[in-house]
């Protein structure tokens, strides 16, 4: 129960690596609150935190709405009174396309959920992670900072070498006030992101690259779990990465490397 006592906050926690990580962070003994546009899918995430008996709170907002945030975080703060550990989780894979046929809106929209939704989320949260220190996860991908052979994903592979940026940054902006920041870089894992995905003309953009026996060599291709990156978010909000600060952890099975 090593964060017993201790509040921590998770984005796109309905499904996939952000509700695994909000279990493993009760498991551990957190209380905490999970965010996520979709009501009905965060509650029931939330029920079954509380249902193996963990401390639980389901909050509904846009991670790219300022005012939503707003009111979440707030509701949040009246809840626990206060905030230890934030996973910054929610993205959508958005529109993957030809750069001369990627439209502006779709851009425009992959850019505001992942960067500014990771923006305004570190934005509400950090004024209370200052009062006591505390670690904040961000979770990023291999595209953009390991790879860039996914055809089309030009917005999504921008926001996620951002998201690496904000994290390096904000490691040394935030060390004076004891709060460490890391990413984690996850390759394919079995999440539901891909319903929010739109390939179009992707056969313009796809580089010809065969893989022996699969593109995971770890793992004989298969693609790892999201209880596999929840792990390592648990590690790295724990005091066990007490000395580990703006640092992208890649968990990809190998699957970077061969690209």
């Amino acid at each position: 129960m090593e964060f017993e006592g201790k509040v921590a906050l998770v984005t796109g926690a309905g499904s996939g690596i952000g509700r695994a990580s909000a279990v493993a962070l009760a498991q551990a003994g957190a209380r905490v609150a999970l965010l996520s546009h979709t009501a009905d899918e965060i509650e029931e995430a939330a029920h079954e935190i509380r249902s193996a008996g963990g401390e639980a709170v389901a909050l509904t907002a846009d991670v790219s709405d300022e005012s939503a945030m707003r009111q979440a975080v707030q509701q949040l703060l009246e809840r626990f009174g206060r905030l230890d550990v934030v996973v910054a989780n929610a993205g959508i894979n958005g529109v993957w396309a030809p750069i001369d046929d990627l439209k502006p809106e779709e851009f425009d929209k992959t850019i505001a959920v992942n960067l500014r939704g990771t923006y305004l989320t570190l934005h509400l949260t950090v004024p209370y992670l200052k009062r006591q220190g505390g670690a904040i996860v961000i979770v990023s991908s291999i595209n953009g900072n390991r790879t860039f052979t996914s055809p089309g994903a030009t917005a999504y592979s921008a926001t996620k070498a951002a998201q690496v940026a904000i994290t390096q940054q904000l490691a040394l902006e935030l060390g004076r006030h004891h709060v460490r920041v890391n990413a984690v870089c996850p390759g394919e894992i079995e999440t539901q992101i891909g319903d929010n995905t739109n390939r179009r003309h992707v056969e313009e953009t796809k580089i010809p690259v065969e893989f022996p026996e699969g593109q995971i060599p770890v793992s004989d291709g298969k693609p790892g779990k999201a209880a596999d990156v929840a792990e390592l978010v648990l590690f790295l909000a724990s005091d066990r990465a007490r000395h580990i600060t703006g640092t992208p952890v890649y968990i990809d099975g190998g699957q970077g490397l061969l690209r």
